[in-house]
């Protein structure tokens, strides 16, 4: 019997051929496969019916994790046998085939038996860091250019010793054609140095670091994409470590477990954290500390999660090879508005200062990239940072793009580019807050490397935030004139929603009513908006609902002291002097210069002018925060509504009654001074700090949500999405979707695409590609 498969997905460049090669082998059949670029993969296979049935099956249930198979045709002839043998045919190249490119991936478990089996390759695969098959290992950090083959990596310094070059010949072994493995006597080796550089002289420089983690020294280590400061979790240790990180006094850390079950002793974990955790992407997911978390408290203040990731290459297996720790926080080695060094010399240069010693590899890394982060929210994962492990697979845009090409920078903080090309967006790495040359250079190469491995030498249109003062806005401009191409700006908020529309595959005259909730985001005619309601569609929005606006009294002081924000907030709804004994009695410590800070508040607040006002939802949490003493200074953003959100956790819901009215005049208002208020007089009557918290979230959620409805009914809309920074705030998110499901409306929930800014250069290339459809 023969069979003629066609297997479409992901299914190039991931050993996805050579796992069929061997399949077919276990099975005795005969016959080939063929990679077809875009087209998928051909499979023609000749056995017994029964054989063949189960190669089909295991084709389903046991291809490689990294693969994607979206649909196999099969079409079965009762023919006379006609192959001998089953070969790997030479791919298929067709003018204009997109790469299949791979993301760095977590070592499989193979590789870790073999990494872990002293008698099987005791000189060569046994405790060597750099393990790899076709399957596993580093990918985009390695790849100078396309095709993806050995010499165009950073692995062409090291050529393959007589064992390695046979397995990578040999169809039967899963090392076949895996272009980053390398063994001990070939491949690249590490060193420890001391935090001049001089070389430490040593057998092992891991058992040597072990002992150097246990004396409480900060390690600097040199991994897959990247640097990690690496340290025990415990008080001191993470004190010395803020100390010497200088901006970040609270900004948690991220701790490395080495398995599963180390992870339980701490934290709490869901069958679905669970597979995040140990997907082939090995991201930093966010946990629920557990009632015997007993790891430092100063890892994540204030806070009742912990960042939490397992080891993703032998590397990292070797720090835990003793069973000496629970955990290691693991954080990105760079220094403050500078991304991470990469280059050995630069790294020890940049981080003299942070690490005590330095454990480094030769291998060099072409592209650096930062671990992803990811919180489930409900039943699905929010991604914070879209990096390590997913880039630079694509987003797929759900109607035809044509011919036309599109480089997005993204907007000023958590940032990423994109780069669009025949209906797939590739977003970079994660490049950090823009607001340095050095991070504008990083992501201006970003893109530029994306571009030449997508083989674009000139994009039609260069799409960037409307933000005028934003480094991403400038360089945008000034690549629109280099590239003699389009240039095409877009709203903040209506970028967050097009990328969540592009994920649930609306078509190009589809509308939704959207949430876009944020701190921050530049309006249609410059105001700061944040909390909006729109009716978006892939060209344009109208602004239906928003949050009232409220005066931000010293600009961006209101954002890191945040009892300007709550004055302000109060300032409409008690007199100044009321305002003012309040400040005074109860919130001073929340005012840096105290009094004279006071009296200059409290002028600006009467006389009015030259005052910021914001829509931001981000903006009443912070004030909420303030309100409770929960926190009076930001010190990494987002921080006073993150810990609000956490502190909420401890109370009820529903244990108190909010009323927020609304307006409505061109557009429906929410006031949210009055929630303000009211949660102040709880605070006066003696009620439970923890419920005000917890009430006033769900209040607030709710009326968002029941605005979004009301609208979505005028307007005969069936899908109500939410996004933007807010959106990773569990209560507000699943309590928006609750109610938008209630009313039997479809709610959009962010999934593939980040809700916060890092997903923005993705709805920007939408808009782009739109916007260029129409206008030329």
């Amino acid at each position: 019997m023969r069979g003629i498969l066609h297997v479409t997905g992901i299914v190039q460049g991931v050993g996805f051929r050579p796992f069929i090669y061997r399949l077919a082998k276990q099975y005795h059949l005969t016959g080939y496969v063929l990679n077809m670029g875009n087209f998928g993969v051909k499979i023609e296979i000749e056995g017994e019916e029964n054989r063949l049935k189960a190669f089909v099956n295991d084709i389903w249930e046991k291809h490689p994790q990294i693969a994607r198979i979206d649909k196999i045709e099969e079409k079965w002839e009762d023919n006379p046998p006609k192959y001998s043998d089953f070969q790997i045919m030479k791919s298929v190249k067709r003018p204009g085939d997109l790469i299949v490119l791979p993301p760095d991936i977590a070592i499989c478990d193979e590789c870790l038996s073999d990494f872990n089996n002293p008698v099987k390759y005791p000189e060569r695969y046994y405790h060597y860091p750099f393990i790899a098959c076709s399957v596993c290992g580093p990918r985009y950090t390695t790849v100078v250019d396309l095709p993806y083959d050995r010499p165009l990596t950073t692995m062409n310094k090291f050529p393959f010793c007589k064992d390695c070059a046979q397995e990578y010949q040999n169809p039967s072994d899963r090392r076949y054609h895996a272009q980053t493995f390398a063994c001990k006597i070939c491949g690249p080796k590490f060193t420890l140095h001391e935090k001049t550089g001089e070389l430490v002289e040593l057998e092992d420089p891991f058992l040597e670091s072990i002992k150097l983690l246990k004396e409480g020294k900060i390690l600097a280590l040199m991994g897959i994409g990247g640097v990690h400061l690496v340290c025990t979790p415990e008080d001191d240790v993470v004190f010395e470590l803020r100390k010497r990180k200088r901006k970040r006094k609270y900004k948690p850390f991220a701790v490395m477990a080495p398995s599963i079950e180390a992870v339980r002793t701490f934290a709490i974990i869901t069958p679905l954290e669970e597979k995040l955790l140990t997907s082939f992407r090995r991201p930093i997911v966010l946990l629920q500390q557990n009632e015997d978390y007993y790891l430092s408290k100063e890892i994540a203040p204030g806070l009742s999660n912990i960042g939490v990731f397992l080891p993703y290459s032998g590397i990292h297996y070797l720090l835990f090879q003793n069973d000496e720790f629970p955990a290691l926080i693991m954080t990105s080695g760079n220094i403050s508005n500078l991304p991470m060094a990469i280059d050995r010399e630069r790294v020890v240069q940049e981080l003299n200062t942070l690490a005590d010693f330095f454990l480094l590899h030769n291998r060099p890394i072409y592209q650096r990239c930062d671990d992803s982060v990811v919180r489930l929210i409900g039943d699905k994962p929010a991604i914070i940072r879209r990096s390590r492990g997913y880039v630079p697979e694509h987003i797929d845009i759900p109607f035809d793009t044509k011919q036309y090409q599109v480089i997005a920078f993204g907007p000023e903080l958590h940032v990423t580019g994109a780069v669009l090309k025949k209906a797939r967006c590739y977003p970079t790495q994660h490049i950090g807050d823009v607001t340095s040359l050095e991070l504008l250079d990083f992501l201006e190469g970003s893109v530029s490397h994306l571009m030449e491995l997508l083989r674009i030498e000139k994009p039609d249109a260069v799409v960037c935030d409307k933000n005028p003062v934003f480094l991403s806005t400038q360089l945008a401009q000034r690549k629109a004139q280099e590239f003699d191409c389009e240039l095409f700006q877009i709203q903040h908020h209506h970028a967050h929603l097009l990328g969540l529309m592009a994920e649930y595959r609306l078509s190009l005259e589809d509308e939704i009513i959207g949430i876009a909730l944020d701190g921050v985001g530049y309006g249609k005619e410059g105001e700061v908006w944040g909390g909006e309601i729109f009716l978006a569609s892939y060209d344009e929005f109208k602004s239906l609902a928003q949050l009232q606006l409220q005066p931000m009294p010293g600009g961006d002081r209101c954002v890191y002291y945040p009892v300007r924000m709550l004055a302000a907030m109060l300032s409409s709804e008690i007199s100044l002097g009321e305002l003012e004994n309040l400040i005074r009695n109860s919130y001073l410590d929340g005012l840096p210069y105290r009094d004279n800070e006071l009296k200059v508040l409290l002028n600006q607040l009467q006389k009015k002018k030259n005052l910021f006002y914001t829509s931001g939802m981000g903006r009443v949490l912070d004030a909420l925060s303030a309100l409770l003493h929960i926190c009076f200074e930001r010190t990494y953003e987002g921080e006073p509504a993150i810990r609000l959100e956490h502190f909420a956790m401890r109370g009820n819901k529903k244990a108190l009654d909010f009323k927020i009215p609304n307006s409505s005049a061109h557009k429906i208002c929410i006031n949210t001074s009055e929630l303000i208020l009211q949660a102040l007089a709880y605070l006066k009557e003696g009620k439970n700090p923890y419920d005000i918290a917890a009430s006033a979230q769900y209040a607030l959620a709710t009326k968002i949500a029941e605005v979004a409805i009301e609208l979505a009914t005028e307007y005969g809309i069936n899908q109500v999405g939410l996004s933007g920074g807010v959106a990773y705030n569990q209560t507000i998110t699943l309590t928006i979707k609750q109610k938008v499901e209630m009313a039997k409306k479809q709610f959009l929930q962010p999934y593939k695409v980040p809700p916060g800014d890092a997903g923005i250069s993705i709805g920007q290339c939408i808009f782009g590609t739109v916007q260029f459809t129409k206008n030329i």
